[in-house]
């Protein structure tokens, strides 16, 4: 088969070899590979950071055991799951400079067990070679009360959990009753792993898993402290999610006919504790870096990159933008971004080791303005209710606390509130883009006449909407971005038509 000058192979361990010459390939015999890691949620993510560098470590010849066992408890993966299975579990990872596009074949995961078979999960996380359960489960996946800081148990899918102990359907349910198999046949823990993009990501882990423990196991958890371990780590890459462009595009410009290609860009981090209760890769030679504290690390990312991000994202959303690329390239939305990150957020970003935070923002505005990426806006907007209180809101308070501004954040906020209205500035429909949108939208329109009832929201804010200045600035912003539109609320901010607040 042809597409474009390039003769097209599908991907498959049996036409690795048949490959065109411009596509590397695993050095490794993958029946060489055992597992030693189970990871929940092996989507783009996954597979364009940790599986990216497990594939390196083992085309050096090591690491063989660390072979990676997909899971879910998620149904919409099962599509994914096919996708992998018919293709043998490899996945080309293209990864992109705004000049130049490397393609690899990537193959360290052997298995992806059926979707949400509490059986099938139960059995692998029990079998004693496994000694890394990860996860990318997204912020809302570990059921964390944004107002309290404390395990969720009123969430209807821990409720589950707990009236049906024997059959979970989280993953933390999952882990907890795997870890009490272990305990009865005599076999050591294992490390759990958070790669998701949280604030101290490991305790966040720990806190859902003894917070489960706690309810259905309780005798279980002085050994949960002594047997199994939770890094914290910080991960960076940005992967968007994969489309029709995506599959034509490995097609026609690389000649493989892969169903689930990864596009990513070339920029590449993993930071973590050496926190690992049964052993791990040795990571660190393909170049993880392992630190005694990743907090620095994390804050740094978590606020200046993932709070870049929410930073675009609505206001580009609302004036019809449709990639990343293009949010920050659009002179009023870009500059925001920028004025807000040097005003805002890097004055309360502590020192990190080695780093320099103006240039790390301007290496992050950089990759934001890739064009390859191909990310969209409506990524970048997606899931606000629990990526507001991670990203955003905890600048918030130490910018309360240092008695310092505000008005870039308010009005950040004022976006998000007025894209949760459901339609942009000319009056296109945003469809559902959150787990609670039906909530956010009914929000959003009560706010349209009275803005204090937006911060009303403590599972987002906690107690925010009671500092004075912040509300005021909050109400200023929305009001004006409802009265005249996105852009003049942006040209008004950027012209400090409104003080120093």
């Amino acid at each position: 088969m042809k597409a474009g000058s390039h003769s097209v192979s599908a991907l498959s361990l049996a036409g690795l070899q048949a490959l065109p010459k411009g596509v590397s390939r695993p050095t490794y015999s993958r029946a060489a590979l055992s597992a030693g890691i189970v990871h929940f949620g092996p989507g783009n993510f996954h597979r364009a950071h940790q599986g990216v560098f497990l594939d390196a470590l083992m085309n050096t010849g090591r690491a063989l055991d660390w072979a990676v066992i997909g899971a879910s408890v998620m149904p919409g993966d099962e599509g994914l799951r096919q996708t992998l299975l018919a293709q043998d579990l490899l996945t080309t990872v293209v990864s992109q400079s705004a000049v130049h596009s490397e393609a690899r074949v990537t193959g360290p995961m052997v298995d992806y067990l059926p979707v949400a078979d509490t059986e099938a999960i139960l059995a692998t996380l029990v079998d004693p070679r496994i000694r890394i359960v990860s996860l990318t489960v997204t912020e809302g996946g570990y059921f964390i009360d944004a107002d309290t800081g404390r395990f969720d148990v009123s969430h209807e899918l821990i409720q589950h959990d707990l009236a049906n102990p024997d059959s979970p359907r989280t993953v933390f349910g999952l882990i907890v009753k795997a870890l009490a198999k272990r305990e009865l046949g005599g076999l050591r823990g294992f490390t759990v792993l958070s790669c998701d993009t949280l604030p101290h990501n490991g305790s966040v882990a720990r806190a859902a898993v003894l917070g489960m423990a706690e309810r259905i196991a309780p005798a279980l958890l002085d050994w949960i402290k002594a047997n199994v371990s939770f890094p914290c780590g910080m991960v960076d890459r940005i992967a968007p999610a994969t489309g029709p462009r995506e599959r034509e595009l490995i097609q026609s410009t690389f000649g493989v006919a892969d169903q689930a290609p990864v596009f990513c860009e070339d920029y590449l981090q993993w930071v973590l504790e050496d926190k690992f209760v049964a052993g791990r890769p040795a990571l660190e030679s393909v170049g993880v870096q392992f630190v005694d504290d990743v907090a620095p690390y994390e804050t740094m990312k978590i606020r200046i990159l993932n709070g870049g991000h929410a930073l675009i994202a609505y206001a580009a959303a609302l004036l019809d933008i449709e990639f990343g690329s293009e949010a920050i390239a659009h002179p009023w939305v870009g500059a925001f971004m920028a004025k807000v990150e040097r005003e805002e957020i890097l004055p309360v970003v502590p020192a990190v080791p080695g780093v320099e935070l103006p240039s790390y923002l301007t290496l992050i505005q950089t990759r934001f303005a890739n064009p390859k990426i191909g990310d969209t806006v409506r990524r970048l907007c997606f899931d606000g209710s629990n990526r507001q209180p991670k990203f955003i809101v905890p600048t918030i308070r130490d910018q309360i606390a240092a008695g310092g501004s505000l008005n870039g954040l308010a009005l950040a906020c004022a976006l998000w509130c007025r894209y949760c209205y459901g339609q942009t500035d000319s009056g296109v429909t945003i469809e559902a883009n959150d787990p609670s949108w039906p909530h956010l939208k009914a929000m959003a329109a009560q706010a349209r006449e009275n803005p204090g009832l937006w911060l009303g929201m403590r599972e987002v804010y906690g107690d925010l909407g009671d500092d004075q200045r912040f509300s005021e600035r909050f109400d200023h912003w929305l009001r004006t971005v409802w009265q005249l539109g996105t852009a003049q609320a942006l040209r008004q901010y950027l012209q400090n038509q409104v003080g120093d607040w």
